[in-house]
């Protein structure tokens, strides 16, 4: 592929590019690029054409230096692109077309992003992945009502668990849904799924066990919870960050803390290759050696399930990075399989990954 040439995931083209084919043919043929451009009706080739080839951005460069002295808490666009796994040119097309973020800026020029500015391409990247268009997206997160003042998080999320779990075990699910979109609106997808959706679906098995809520409502709860979870993980394969395989071993058929592992996980900027529940080891090994990830993770939460694989997460582990998770997960089968064990819960685990993974490709002294 000729230098300068990058490669292109999606490229939508509407409106008065369709009468003009061979300038289109001409455009795609010089223009094979990376990001994911979607762009609006009345857009031009030409238009197109400057965001996949910007002019040197004039603003002083992002560099790993301190930030300046009295913006605590604010962010380059460079860390903000990490976070959120969208690219500083995509992040500045949205603040130019739909004022999405509003950056302070330094006496030296830079750009400054605050935790709202954050906060909203959050929801905007929510709302593109539930299929809406780029402008509606744009419209609902700046739209997006904040967490009401003098209001405690913890007591809004304690108040939301018990809301959530009315609903659920009522067997009302437009209730349920209606909680979880205002809880979005306001918190953070981590922190929705951190401090409500698996708190609320470990005491819901524990409530289980002892017979305090009938099988009919477990089975309600949980699937309406992972029908949104599933919602949550579109997009798991976009970007170019590591890549971690997720499967539950044999037998294993309780999956929605692995998938709110990764969904933590793709927010850090991982891509995500979900196998779910119940996976044959030989598939997970398949598809391991397919992919070549970067860390394969298999979580169960019973004991049974890791134990009756040992032989073959010892071999997984030999060739691939292994960690497993889950209340079934354990020192003992970890040290005997040679994987890594992860102790923290789900979103606590993606945070650490991420972060350790983002160490080593710093380098030494990074």
């Amino acid at each position: 592929m000729p230098a300068g040439r990058r490669r292109v995931g999606l490229l939508l083209v509407i409106g008065q590019w369709q009468h003009d084919p061979d300038r289109l043919s001409r455009f795609c043929r010089d223009s094979w690029t990376d990001p994911l451009v979607s762009c609006g009706r009345g857009d031009t080739l030409d238009t197109l054409s400057r965001y996949l080839h910007p002019e040197p951005d004039t603003e002083a460069p992002t560099t790993s230096e301190t930030t300046p002295s009295g913006t605590a808490g604010l962010l380059r666009i460079g860390e903000l692109s990490r976070r959120l796994g969208v690219t500083p040119d995509l992040l500045r097309v949205w603040e130019r077309r739909y004022g999405l973020l509003s950056p302070e800026r330094t006496e030296g020029g830079f750009r400054l992003y605050s935790a709202q500015d954050e906060a909203r391409v959050r929801a905007m990247q929510r709302h593109l992945a539930e299929g809406y268009a780029a402008g509606v997206a744009a419209r609902m997160a700046l739209r997006a009502p904040a967490r009401p003042a003098g209001t405690e998080p913890d007591d809004v999320m304690a108040a939301a668990r018990a809301e959530l779990g009315e609903a659920l075990e009522g067997f009302h699910d437009v209730e349920a849904q209606v909680v979880i979109d205002r809880l979005l609106a306001a918190f953070s997808v981590e922190a929705v799924l951190r401090d409500v959706v698996l708190p609320y679906l470990r005491d819901l098995g524990d409530r289980w066990g002892r017979g305090e809520v009938s099988v009919g409502q477990e089975h309600f709860a949980s699937a309406v919870l992972q029908g949104r979870l599933m919602g949550l993980a579109r997009g798991f394969d976009l970007g170019v960050g590591p890549r971690a395989l997720l499967a539950c071993p044999p037998t294993e058929r309780h999956e929605l803390g692995l998938l709110c592992f990764g969904i933590g996980l793709r927010d850090h900027g991982w891509r995500i290759t979900y196998l779910g529940a119940d996976v044959p080891m030989d598939t997970i090994r398949d598809v391991a050696d397919r992919v070549r990830p970067d860390l394969v993770v298999v979580c169960s939460e019973r004991m049974g399930p890791l134990e009756s694989v040992i032989p073959c997460l010892h071999g997984l582990s030999h060739d691939h990075p292994t960690a497993l998770a889950g209340r079934g997960a354990s020192i003992q089968v970890a040290h005997i399989t040679g994987a890594r064990l992860l102790q923290d819960a789900p979103m606590a685990a993606a945070a650490r990954v991420a972060a350790e993974m983002g160490r080593r490709e710093d380098g030494p002294g990074a």
